[in-house]
């Protein structure tokens, strides 16, 4: 009873402080997005909404001309069409992110924005600046509202092992690389998760045949409120990862590396990935919207750990009315391997150089878990 009504004040509590509606849509009127798939359904293309595979078949008939005369002629659907030749996607998103950052630059210099949004348009036109360089490899890539992008570290073309970091809360195109404030360093952003995992992969030489993905790829809660204690943005975020996942070239083995809320859409998306998936590991995480990894649905091995220090530890975990996101990972009864995160503290750590969790996705991320059994303990 008293576990009940702590439950029920946690949820009054953020109504009360964020209100009934926290998501924030679109601004009126008809985003490059839409209007990128209007015009290529008008073109009488393919449905950009088909199987990866069918997408994938359809580009190999294509001939090399023509698949990049689609791609420099429609970047916004190309570029996030997933099925389509990596290589070709990359470069679709480079002129799109090009377009991208050229419009920005331009409401830069009419001088009509007020300080706060002019503010925000430089935090995403710095990003953007950084994501057009000629080596970045984009994966997709959708400037819509607060921004979605995917980036690539290695070969994903020939990777034996792809590790995905699935962020969590707040995820946008302005804090891709770095938070605002300058006194936060990086790997507590999308890309610097994927950076600092690359980065620890080559001290064993795993780089060479490991890629590692940043999925910031979805519309992620605005905030802790009560968007983010609901699964409806998850459950959009697992379809995309699912599709990503089905849409991986070759036989590549997948490890899935889920921060926070991030390990909410990953728990929805367990079901449907496909058996190339060996790996789900979670961090500070809410719940995974299951009791336990049976619940899962999911043959892949499912890790979690928490930092100490971690504010998640004193959320509840529960589901209530479509509030909440059930067991602990970490808890005995849940059936995850837990391993322990080191000398990483707090809710923003994980990927910190030099930590216990760092050194755990990556072996998970390289498939050398074996190596890395007296980390972690079986539950």
């Amino acid at each position: 009873m008293r576990r009940a009504i702590l439950v029920l004040a946690v949820v009054f509590g953020v109504f009360a402080t964020v209100g009934w509606t926290a998501v924030r849509g679109d601004p009126d009127g008809v985003s490059p997005r839409e209007a990128a798939l209007a015009a290529w359904q008008h073109a009488g293309l393919p449905d950009p909404m088909g199987s990866p595979a069918a997408t994938a078949h359809w580009f190999a008939g294509l001939g090399v001309v023509r698949a990049t005369w689609l791609a420099d002629q429609h970047p916004l659907v190309v570029g996030n069409l997933d099925g389509a030749p990596v290589a070709l996607r990359y470069r679709a998103n480079r002129r799109a992110i090009g377009d991208e950052l050229a419009a920005e630059r331009a409401q830069l210099r009419a001088g009509t924005l007020a300080p706060a949004g002019r503010r925000q348009i430089a935090e995403r036109v710095a990003v953007l600046t950084a994501l057009h360089r000629p080596e970045r490899q984009v994966l997709a890539f959708d400037p819509t509202g607060r921004g979605q992008v995917a980036e690539v570290r290695g070969d994903l073309g020939h990777a034996a092992r792809v590790a995905i970091v699935v962020p969590g809360v707040d995820t946008k195109l302005s804090n891709y690389r770095r938070f605002a404030s300058d006194d936060k360093p990086g790997y507590i952003a999308p890309a610097g998760m994927a950076d600092s995992l690359y980065a620890q992969l080559r001290t064993t030489g795993a780089e060479r045949r490991t890629a590692v993905i940043a999925w910031a790829d979805y519309a992620a809660p605005a905030g802790i409120g009560v968007e983010a204690a609901t699964g409806i943005p998850a459950e959009e975020g697992a379809r995309r990862l699912t599709r990503l996942v089905s849409a991986l070239p070759g036989a590549s083995r997948t490890a899935l590396i889920c921060h926070s809320y991030g390990s909410v859409v990953c728990g929805l998306a367990a079901p449907g990935l496909p058996a190339r998936v060996t790996d789900i590991a979670v961090a500070g995480s809410p719940g995974m919207r299951a009791e336990n990894v049976g619940a899962l649905r999911t043959g892949a091995r499912v890790w979690a750990t928490r930092a100490a220090g971690d504010w998640i530890e004193d959320v509840p975990h529960f589901e209530l009315a479509g509030l909440g996101h059930g067991a602990d990972p970490v808890s005995d009864g849940f059936g995850a391997r837990v391993f322990d995160a080191g000398t990483a503290r707090g809710h923003t750590e994980y990927f910190r150089p030099g930590t216990a969790s760092l050194r755990m996705f990556a072996a998970i991320a390289a498939g050398g878990v074996r190596s890395a059994v007296s980390d972690a303990r079986s539950t």
